[in-house]
């Protein structure tokens, strides 16, 4: 990509952010276009019932997805954007921290190549010729310039309950006639932190950093009956504080079931 073409994509991406800041508020449409830095290439004892799981299935939590990294000094306004997200009652917001900046100055203590490989698939899907960040996903659908991705709890959805009990947790996937199968993912992640950068772009900065994903499992598929997991509590990174489930249409494609809970 050209310096002009890419100084475009910086422009476009910080203005997109300061109108997602907005839409926010408004819960309104928007579009998906914050690329700036382009890179070529659970009840106490009991799960509850299936009754419980099934009348839970009319509205579920956006999921939001930002790909990130600290070597990338057009990030940190999507991570303040990320953290007002995590506000939010109708919002799991998830951050992704890529490996692809590393060698560009700084490693970031956060990478993942999972994320890199979740990130290279949605561009598969979407027919993207390249990777980038900051890139915000919105319930699976990646966002392109033109695409109007709205920020708001899903009206239906197929139902998922998690819980901590006896040291492990538990999660439950429900049904939903409207949705046919998927995969149930469990993404433990550090709800905060503060990173002092020593090299790279953002060299002498203290980045604050929201919901950074520590991990992602396939807990196994989803074929429209109930399902139940149960992952130990010690199987899940040490520095995990929270875990996000999701259900997600098979090939990476749109999320139909999402929670969230506190595992410490």
């Amino acid at each position: 990509m050209s310096g002009l073409a890419l100084r475009s994509r910086v422009v476009a991406a910080l203005a997109a952010l300061a109108v997602l800041s907005g839409a926010v508020a408004s819960g309104a449409a928007f579009a998906v276009t914050a690329s700036a830095s382009t890179v070529a290439a659970s009840t106490p004892a009991v799960v509850a019932s299936a009754t419980a799981l099934t009348a839970s299935a009319k509205e579920r939590p956006a999921v939001v997805e930002l790909f990130t990294s600290q070597g990338c000094s057009s990030c940190p306004p999507a991570e303040a954007y990320l953290g007002q997200l995590t506000a939010r009652r109708d919002v799991i917001a998830l951050a992704f921290h890529v490996t692809y900046w590393d060698d560009l100055g700084w490693r970031d203590r956060f990478g993942l190549a999972e994320a890199v490989d979740r990130q290279n698939l949605y561009a598969k899907n979407s027919r993207s010729a390249s990777v980038y960040t900051p890139q915000l996903v919105v319930d699976g659908h990646s966002g392109t310039p033109g695409t109007d991705l709205r920020l708001a709890a899903a009206p239906d959805a197929v139902p998922v309950a998690v819980s901590v009990a006896g040291g492990s947790v538990q999660v439950e996937v429900g049904t939903n006639p409207h949705f046919a199968a998927g995969d149930v993912l469990i993404v433990p992640y550090l709800r905060h932190a503060v990173s002092a950068i020593g090299r790279g772009e953002n060299a002498g900065r203290k980045l604050e950093e929201f919901n950074i994903v520590r991990s992602i499992r396939k807990l196994g598929a989803w074929h429209g009956d109930i399902a139940r997991f149960n992952v130990p509590s010690g199987s899940l990174p040490a520095d995990a504080t929270d875990v996000a489930v999701l259900v997600q249409a098979t090939g990476q494609k749109e999320i139909i079931g999402a929670a969230a809970m506190a595992v410490r």
